[in-house]
């Protein structure tokens, strides 16, 4: 199948074929045609597959076809999504798009002061693209008008629940138009939160599902290098050296983290950018521009300020440190390997994390293959048996062993495998801030700030689609 078989715009698919996209991905195939039509629409996504395109399309080609009442400035399409680097993605693909459709967007989300989007708003938009708590409080503030939504779309509804934002989406779906209106839900996982959150704002939905939750694109290859947590910094820095022109992104815990192993690289002659949630967005946008530049070839980045980072053609992703939520493992290496391009995924893994390793182990349903680096060799093997007891013994210095991971009673089995993207490429842009910042300031994987200052322990999401 070939996008021109979807029955896209001609402005649509020249702009495509522009970019050199002419095969959609499963998710595009499948969830093009009914939102097309108008009907609402569930779909399954994993960060990777496409899912971009796949509301984004019909989403231009519905709004260039609806008439628009001369001097009308109300937006007419809605897109929600957790972090400001997937609005600034989500923006950025919708303008490559809709190139010859003129149309307008706004991006709205923390991080700088609300007058430009104000502006921007008061000027006349046909799309914006937000975050939910700067949203409310231009709804608060009366800035925007969203009387006129007659399209919205709910992009990784179960990171915004994750992330806290599960009253903020209520009250924003409440303030909407319900009559006519076309709801796009796209998320990972479905927890009972977004399946009763659906069942109350959709209007019959077609069900899409392309790929199962927490696959993984088959073109990756996973490695771990099993270090002692204080021989980290020396291993990393050793496997950077041995290609310092490779574009590789470096996942650590924290913020605090992430900038002490920046300096300690950039002292060993590397050039690092940082992304994490203490940087301005300017800051931010900078860095990432620096990485896909060339001028910066490696970026130390944290997990929720990473979410939205689209980088054509990165080779290695390195877990510094492991996240403590499994699932977000799936996110970390979704950003290697796409597009059919082979990528590999290195973890650095400490005995103390032998436990994290288990768990992402039995949520991607493979064990990952170990090879200790000479000169690196740990004190104490990694113990994967889930008894505390001796794990199996490694061979010597370099060589690699694959350990089995024991099912867990009652644990869901991985199914499949996720495609990669086709979607489009930020450039980045500036938006506006709010209280993003803030979550993403106050937030470490385990221990999120809820909007509104509340602190609560994140847990695995175990639902199944």
């Amino acid at each position: 199948m070939r996008f021109d078989d979807l029955g896209l715009k001609p402005e649509l698919l020249r702009a495509l074929s522009e970019q050199g996209y002419t095969d959609p991905t499963p998710i595009q195939a499948q969830a093009i045609p009914p939102a097309l039509e108008g009907r609402d629409l569930l779909a399954a996504a994993q960060t990777g597959t496409g899912k971009t395109a796949a509301f984004g399309l019909p989403l231009l080609q519905r709004l260039a076809a609806m008439p628009r009442a001369q001097g009308e400035k109300r937006p007419r399409a809605l897109i929600l999504t957790p972090t400001r680097e997937l609005a600034l993605q989500v923006d950025e693909s919708l303008r490559a798009y809709g190139a010859q459709l003129r149309l307008r967007t706004a991006v709205i989300f923390g991080g700088v002061g609300m007058q430009p989007q104000i502006e921007a708003l008061r000027r006349g938009v046909d799309i914006v693209v937000a975050c939910p708590g700067r949203l409310l409080d231009h709804m608060s503030q009366r800035t925007v008008d969203l009387s006129g939504i007659a399209i919205l779309v709910l992009d990784e509804a179960d990171r915004m629940l994750d992330m806290g934002f599960l009253r903020d989406m209520r009250r924003i779906l409440g303030a909407l138009p319900r009559q006519n209106r076309q709801t796009l839900l796209f998320s990972a996982t479905f927890p009972d939160p977004i399946r009763t959150l659906a069942q109350e704002f959709m209007r019959d939905p077609v069900s899409v599902e392309v790929a199962a939750r927490n696959s993984i694109a088959a073109t990756v290859a996973h490695r771990v290098h099993p270090v002692d947590a204080a021989r980290k910094r020396d291993l990393l820095l050793e496997l950077l050296a041995r290609d310092s022109r490779r574009q590789t992104l470096v996942f650590a815990r924290t913020k605090h983290g992430s900038d002490k192993l920046a300096r300690f690289l950039e002292a060993s002659g590397l050039n690092c950018a940082v992304i994490h949630g203490n940087k301005s967005q300017n800051a931010r946008i900078r860095a990432l521009s620096d990485f896909k530049a060339g001028r910066a070839t490696v970026m130390i980045a944290t997990d929720i300020a990473a979410r939205g980072i689209d980088i054509d053609q990165l080779p290695v992703v390195i877990n510094f440190e492991l996240p403590m939520v499994p699932e977000d493992y799936v996110h970390r290496i979704g950003r290697t390997g796409r597009a059919g391009a082979e990528g590999m995924a290195i973890s650095l893994v400490s005995a103390e994390e032998s436990g994290q390793l288990r768990d992402i182990q039995r949520v991607i349903g493979r064990a990952i293959e170990q090879e200790v680096v000479a000169g690196f060799e740990p004190s104490q093997p990694l113990r994967l048996d889930g008894r505390g007891g001796s794990a199996p013994s490694q061979r010597g210095s370099g060589a690699r062993t694959a350990q089995s991971q024991p099912a867990r009673r009652g644990a869901p089995a991985p199914r499949g495998h996720g495609r990669p993207s086709h979607a489009g490429k930020p450039h980045g842009q500036a938006g506006a801030g709010d209280r993003e910042a803030s979550n993403a300031a106050h937030a470490t994987p385990g221990n999120e700030r809820r909007p509104g200052g509340q602190r609560r322990r994140r847990r695995p999401n175990r639902a199944t689609n």
